[in-house]
């Protein structure tokens, strides 16, 4: 059986609470990277900075699809609780790994729900993630996303010092 070609209010919010996930793990990459960049030399100060930039680049264009859609997009908050203390290299790597693997769960959420142009975005970016998540950590993960639907964000409050 097809989907028909007209969208129910049902599946329209399904697709703005996936995106606005997706853009508040992408808050809270953008925060992350921050911590990340501050803890690693300079040897991968390019592949933080590159991160850094792909998720600033991805929120924004949530942010804009969002309020296509009509909808006010999540803010982020001022500073995100970390999943773990961030006291060196090793941490910082570790938090990387998570932030991808956290953002490839929003984003598989958001291929689920979506169609057309915007599915097709979130895919692209489910599997920038994963692949960004596997550099990090050295690990391939089958389907990157699914493993992650239960992570949650980092919830809004302090770094978790």
């Amino acid at each position: 059986m097809g989907r028909t070609a007209r969208r129910t209010q049902t599946d329209e919010a399904a697709v703005t609470a996936a995106a606005q996930a997706a853009l508040a793990a992408e808050h809270a990459a953008v925060y992350g990277y921050g911590v990340v960049g501050g803890r690693l030399g300079d040897e991968r100060s390019r592949e933080v900075e590159e991160a850094y930039a792909a998720h600033r680049s991805r929120r924004n264009a949530l942010e804009r699809l969002l309020r296509d859609r009509g909808d006010s997009p999540v803010a982020a908050a001022a500073a995100y609780d970390l999943p773990f203390a961030v006291a060196d290299q090793r941490d910082a790597v570790r938090l990387a790994a998570e932030l991808e693997s956290r953002v490839a769960g929003a984003y598989a959420d958001l291929v689920q729900a979506a169609e057309g142009e915007t599915r097709r975005t979130a895919a692209e970016a489910l599997r920038d993630a994963a692949v960004r998540a596997a550099r990090w950590s050295g690990e391939v993960v089958a389907f990157p996303g699914l493993g992650e639907r239960d992570a949650a964000v980092m919830a809004p409050g302090s770094e978790g010092r």
